[in-house]
């Protein structure tokens, strides 16, 4: 091991190979040194865990440094494919934004803006009101407030009017979300005291009253958004609990989850809490994503009475917690295109959910036409029929019927094809399923159609 050690060649040495000249035309000095010597130290390790016997030649280190390079060079968050069929993907950046909200961003980045400055008077103005007209038009409510995301607006909630107070919030809505973010924890954080009601299966109006004293700072519902409690249950109402707040004069709390804003087509709701339909029963706060079924960027939108909003916004946790510009610019525009209902299918978000069967089995029979002229005889490719899913937690016993391409690669593995996917220029994020690579179509942009269809030949080509 020593020997081999001491065989490994020097980055000097290495600097004065002419192919490291080559080398030099394609990335800086500085670059190249650093993969240089992440491939060197990558070297001394597998020797020292006896993978590697004999020192490479100096020609196949500079190679293996150019490949490192071009890693090092290439940026950490990148666009991929979806071809997962899940809509609101949580691990591939949820809700794709529309066009009106993309150029929002673009425009605001591009050029300073009134972010903070009050154009009417030309003195220092509030960020939260850029969105603030616009959601007491769509919603009806008295005031908004936007932060960084729901988890936060839960947090702000709970730590505003209710640090050292209770919370009573029925067990079965004791929800955690990914990343095992749970709702006791947040209120441990907040200085709130957790006070559960009733059973998992079963809560009413009475459990809540029971739980009331001097000491109780707000009555809290948390919207099941990523389970579903069937058969024998009860759940006490948003009405029932804004009756039991008014008479006991403690505010209520509904924490609605994904944000469907609106209906779907056809005025589905799937089950879903619809935010427009609860701004109007007296609910005091109520807070929910701009970044899954509202179709918008990350963002915690809280809608509430003007005395609530207002007390949040002097709470010091929300400098913490605020958007920048960027997210209320393009949640502005997206929120815009509620306004009238045929722009509506413009949000990525709700166009792929509303997808009809007959026009993906359309779209996968025409790309599996081209998939099988371009790939020949190394590519087994059919249509077949797939279940969707909405994801981001939102809607899960809710399956999308759809259609997409079934591949079988013949001179490979099917694991090797699927990594050779994920590992291109532009990765393509596939699933599989009997012993086949699945590409539900309705994740799978129109605009990104052709590089899939290069990315698949691609990746054939690598392994001939």
């Amino acid at each position: 091991m020593d020997s081999l050690l001491r065989k490994i060649p020097k980055v000097d040495e290495v600097l004065k190979h002419e192919q490291w000249q080559q080398l030099l035309v394609s990335y800086s000095q500085d670059a190249a040194k650093d993969a240089l010597r992440a491939v060197l130290e990558e070297l001394r390790l597998n020797i020292k865990q006896k993978k590697v016997t004999a020192i490479p030649p100096v020609e196949r280190i500079i190679e293996e440094t150019g490949r490192r390079a071009a890693e090092l060079s290439k940026p950490g968050l990148r666009k991929v494919i979806n071809g997962t069929g899940v809509v609101i993907h949580t691990n591939l950046g949820r809700s794709l934004l529309a066009k009106p909200a993309i150029d929002a961003l673009v425009s605001i980045a591009s050029n300073y803006s009134n972010l903070e400055y009050d154009l009417k008077i030309g003195k220092r103005g509030d960020r939260y009101e850029h969105c603030s007209s616009i959601l007491q038009r769509l919603t009806g409510a008295e005031a908004s407030l936007v932060v960084n995301n729901n988890a936060a607006a839960v947090l702000l909630v709970l730590d505003t009017f209710a640090q050292g107070k209770e919370v009573v919030i029925a067990r079965g809505e004791l929800i955690e979300i990914g990343g095992s973010f749970r709702i006791p924890d947040v209120m441990r954080k907040s200085g709130a005291i957790l006070r559960e009601v009733g059973t998992t299966n079963r809560t009413f109006s009475q459990d809540y009253e029971r739980a009331l004293h001097e000491n109780t700072g707000l009555l809290m519902k948390a919207h099941t958004s990523n389970y579903r409690i069937r058969g024998f249950v009860h759940e006490t109402t948003v009405t029932e609990l804004v009756e039991l707040g008014k008479r006991y004069r403690v505010p209520v709390f509904y924490d609605a989850g994904s944000g469907l804003l609106w209906p779907l087509k056809g005025g589905r709701a799937f089950d879903e809490p619809v935010i427009t339909n609860f701004t109007h029963t007296g609910l005091d706060i109520i807070s929910f994503s701009a970044d899954k079924l509202l179709g918008g960027p990350q963002a915690g939108i809280i809608l509430g009475k003007t005395a609530h909003i207002d007390a949040m916004k002097k709470n010091p946790l929300t400098r913490a917690i605020r958007p920048d510009k960027f997210t209320l610019a393009a949640l502005e525009a997206t929120l815009f295109l509620y306004i009238d209902e045929e722009k509506r299918s413009q949000i990525p978000t709700l166009e792929m959910i509303q997808q009809d069967e007959t026009s993906l089995k359309r779209r996968a029979s025409r790309l599996a036409a081209v998939l099988r002229a371009r790939s020949s005889a190394g590519l087994s490719v059919s249509v077949v029929s797939l279940t969707s899913e909405v994801g981001g937690g939102s809607l899960p016993d809710v399956a999308l019927p759809s259609y997409g391409l079934a591949l079988e690669p013949r001179n490979m593995s099917l694991l090797l094809f699927e990594e050779r996917l994920r590992k291109l220029e532009t990765p393509i994020i596939a699933r599989i399923g009997h012993d086949r690579l699945l590409i539900d179509v309705r994740t799978i942009r129109k605009v990104d159609e052709p590089l899939l269809i290069s990315g698949i030949a691609a990746a054939l080509a690598d392994g001939t």
